[in-house]
């Protein structure tokens, strides 16, 4: 299995976590979060079929039995209402790709920062740079979970570039300020 195209099914992951402590739950609705699995019900996430997506599934049951919880991996194809949770999980993508957009505004946010505090140095040149780095892995990590091509990913792809390109301009001047006029 590489993408999952139709047919190809999705792995359900069913589990109970003791109630107590609670903690216990919100590790585990993180994890799955961070996976990017969507929830079909209570307890009961997906992800479309991959050999990396079952690894992830794998260990994080194996974190939910060491939870003294219980769980059980299923690979399943959808007999009826595929379309709804290709959506669901579309959506879910949609919602990322968003969130990334959202911290691009605020990186350009924060750019704007220095310029009004006329403030271009090394060192905030870069902590700007950290920062485009993580966005960029973050858009990273969402594509590849992005088997169905959601409508985001061109919207979040440029806002990325807007900040690359606000970067470059911004160390331009810190050169210029610096004296080095790269």
């Amino acid at each position: 299995m590489t993408e999952n195209s139709e047919g190809q099914g999705w792995l359900l992951l069913i589990y109970r976590v003791p109630p107590e402590p609670t903690r216990l739950r919100s590790t585990v609705w993180r994890r799955i979060k961070s996976l990017g699995a969507i929830y079909l019900q209570n307890s009961v996430a997906a992800l479309p079929a991959t050999p990396a997506t079952e690894r992830s599934f794998r260990k994080l049951r194996r974190e939910i039995l060491d939870m003294s919880g219980t769980a059980v991996l299923m690979q399943s194809t959808a007999l009826a209402g595929e379309s709804g949770v290709r959506e669901q999980f579309q959506a879910a993508r949609n919602d990322e790709y968003e969130e990334i957009v959202d911290k691009c505004q605020d990186f350009h946010a924060q750019l704007q920062k220095e310029y009004d505090a006329n403030h271009f140095t090394y060192a905030e040149l870069e902590e700007n740079e950290v920062d485009l780095v993580k966005l960029r892995n973050w858009f990273a990590k969402v594509t590849d979970r992005d088997v169905f091509g959601s409508s985001g990913r061109e919207t979040t792809e440029r806002a990325l570039g807007d900040c690359e390109q606000a970067l470059e301009t911004y160390a331009n001047r810190v050169y210029a300020e610096e004296g080095e006029g790269h």
